[in-house]
């Protein structure tokens, strides 16, 4: 058998491919989006000299729009089995989301841009998780979230990289433009990769009639869990705390770009092992150590004040993102009804995104009010209870 006939065999008779091939389209669209993510905000306060109130305002906007679509989406594809449209639908308008960046003129002009941008992550989320469900067994589902958000997390690990490059070659002059254009590139190729998944199909009229969606008839097991992440959102401000903690403690800009850096490569060296764990050892173990580590780690960014800690607490984080991300992916499809796996994930994601909201909020007020040590108490207490929490509810 030739190179081109194992080829054929491997895309026509092995799900795995699926996959290989979601992880490198995540892979290009974290490269894309991890090279302009970090330097919105100072892209709108410095140059389009938008407020912080106004930064605020266009992430609060974004974010909750693609929260909120995530379970409509999900549904969606459950109900007319299409994972594979609907991922490159929202892949698709993430990148076409980066023109806008290109062209701004105005803060409106970046608002319209994270809205495309964040309409595409609410449609393709569920849809893209769900077919990595469908691509594998119950026994290698672990494995294969935990590849998924290796590959992503390496796309954000190049972005950053290649940011910090790009930035730094001509001290003192960064232009922005350029970086939005040429994030373009990453971004596009990902969504071609989507278009060689190969996808069962199911007759849509079957499936219409069987599907049906009622909090009161799911499994309480799942009902008690989703309740509980959503407890634990609520301590999980936005990851721009940790930044600002290290700004706060003394660190550059470009030094906190490393720091991001650190977490993202650390996440991605865990999540694939973690992952595989999953598998052999269960989820609850995995998830019940990694809220409880969590905890302990916010409690670490309350008490230190010296800039060597935050290199070893940027890295622990990175740990327990790596423990349970992928990992409560897979739980909830282990759980959740076959007929309504992706409206699960969907709907797992919204209520994060919802929970998120109030944690940002309730961050910084204590952050205001009572100093940075308290936005970190608050998350790590919440941490541990979530813990807690989740160790009776499976």
């Amino acid at each position: 058998m030739n190179f081109i006939e194992k080829a054929l065999h491997f895309y026509y008779n092995n799900l795995m491919f699926n996959v290989i091939i979601v992880g490198i389209t995540s892979l290009f669209t974290d490269i894309s989006s991890e090279m302009v993510y970090p330097l919105l905000a100072i892209f709108l306060n410095t140059t389009l000299g938008a407020s912080p109130a106004i930064i605020g305002l266009i992430e609060g906007i974004a974010e909750s729009i693609a929260s909120l679509l995530k379970v409509f989406s999900g549904y969606i594809s459950d109900k007319l089995k299409q994972r594979k449209s609907l991922a490159i639908a929202g892949y698709g308008s993430s990148a076409v989301g980066k023109i806008f960046l290109y062209f701004a003129m105005s803060w409106w002009w970046v608002l319209a841009s994270r809205v495309i941008d964040r309409f595409g992550k609410g449609v393709r989320t569920a849809p893209r998780d769900a077919l990595i469900a469908d691509s594998s067994a119950k026994e290698t589902r672990g494995r294969n979230f935990g590849l998924h958000r290796m590959m992503d997390t390496m796309g954000a690990v190049f972005g950053v990289l290649i940011a910090y490059y790009l930035i730094t070659r001509h001290s003192g002059n960064i232009d922005y433009k350029q970086i939005f254009l040429i994030s373009l590139v990453p971004a596009f190729i990902g969504v071609g990769f989507l278009f060689f998944v190969r996808e069962s199909k199911t007759p849509l009229t079957q499936t219409a009639k069987k599907l049906s969606f009622q909090w009161s008839k799911l499994p309480l097991k799942l009902k008690l869990f989703l309740l509980v992440t959503l407890l634990f959102t609520l301590g999980n401000s936005s990851n721009q705390f940790l930044l600002l903690r290290a700004k706060n403690i003394g660190f550059d800009t470009s030094t906190v770009l490393l720091l991001y850096l650190v977490y993202n490569i650390v996440y991605a060296l865990v999540s694939y092992p973690a992952g595989r764990l999953s598998d052999k050892i269960g989820r609850k173990t995995l998830l019940v150590c990694g809220y409880a580590f969590y905890g302990l780690v916010y409690l670490g960014f309350a008490v230190t004040h010296q800039p060597f800690y935050m290199w070893w607490l940027f890295s622990l984080y990175g740990i327990y993102i790596g423990i349970t991300d992928g990992v409560e992916k897979a739980l909830v499809t282990d759980i959740a009804p076959e007929d309504l796996r992706a409206t699960m994930i969907g709907l797992q994601a919204t209520l994060q995104g919802i929970g998120l909201f109030p944690a940002s909020f309730i961050a910084g007020i204590l952050w205001a009010h009572f100093g940075p040590a308290a936005t970190f108490y608050f998350g790590g207490v919440t941490g541990i209870l979530a813990a807690i929490g989740l160790f009776l509810v499976l």
